[in-house]
């Protein structure tokens, strides 16, 4: 008979560090591929990638018996568009542009493919306890109300989002500006103060390296595409310069 699965994901969340991954490309072949790699975890994104229903479904069923976990991103913080996520079998979510507690507090009260098909007993009971919520900012309004959002009951942790957040404060596409920086580096000051586990996601390597030494608790060091074009300019450049 058919269980719950227990989410290792949250089971660890802020007793452990865990890297990861955005998967954007909607392959099941490279989320298959990434997670034999060693990440931790792995993010499906929806907010900004082209991963639909048939997509996310497919790479949930790769990772099922690979270590990575799976983190799916809605594409807004939606009722009907979350009680899909949870009947494809998401266990974990990241709610993006949540701007204050009213928001967080939607979130959390959003939850049959993750109900086996009806062949687990009393599931609604059991799935509550394995249902992961992580609330993500991403202006300068969200982070000056970071302690009321993250004190919302059932939400597990919070996620820094540093491309919006530059965008907020007048620095679009230059995460690395100094002052913001500064506010990310207070964001998740404030977090460990009241004890919220936090989450954030870097390309550049030498802050993923920064915010590993950190101690932040899940740390996304890369995504699929990056990965990838990085990779093949290396390649080609390298054939080139021959």
């Amino acid at each position: 008979m058919p269980e719950v699965s227990t989410n290792r994901f949250k089971r660890d969340l802020g007793k452990r560090q865990m890297l990861g991954l955005f998967s954007t490309l909607a392959s099941p072949a490279l989320t298959e591929m990434f997670a034999q790699l060693g990440f931790d975890w792995i993010l499906i994104d929806t907010e900004h990638s082209p991963n639909e229903p048939g997509d996310i479904v497919a790479q949930l069923q790769v990772m099922e018996s690979l270590a990575a976990d799976p983190i799916v991103r809605p594409a807004w913080n939606d009722m009907i568009l979350v009680k899909r996520l949870l009947d494809f079998g998401a266990q974990t979510l990241l709610f993006p542009y949540v701007q204050n507690a009213e928001d967080a507090q939607r979130a959390v009260s959003g939850s049959s493919r993750a109900a086996a098909y009806g062949l687990i007993p009393d599931y609604f009971a059991k799935i509550q306890k394995e249902i992961c919520v992580i609330i993500q900012i991403e202006t300068t309004e969200a982070l000056a109300d970071i302690e009321r959002i993250a004190a919302v009951d059932g939400v597990d942790a919070v996620f820094i989002g540093p491309a919006d957040l530059a965008a907020s404060m007048g620095h679009l596409g230059n995460t690395q500006h100094p002052e913001v920086q500064e506010a990310i580096d207070d964001g998740f000051r404030r977090l460990k103060a009241i004890g919220k586990p936090a989450g954030y996601l870097t390309n550049n390597e030498d802050e993923a390296v920064r915010r590993v030494a950190q101690g932040i608790d899940f740390v996304g060091i890369a995504n699929d595409t990056t990965l990838i074009t990085r990779g093949a300019r290396s390649l080609l450049s390298m054939v080139k310069g021959a």
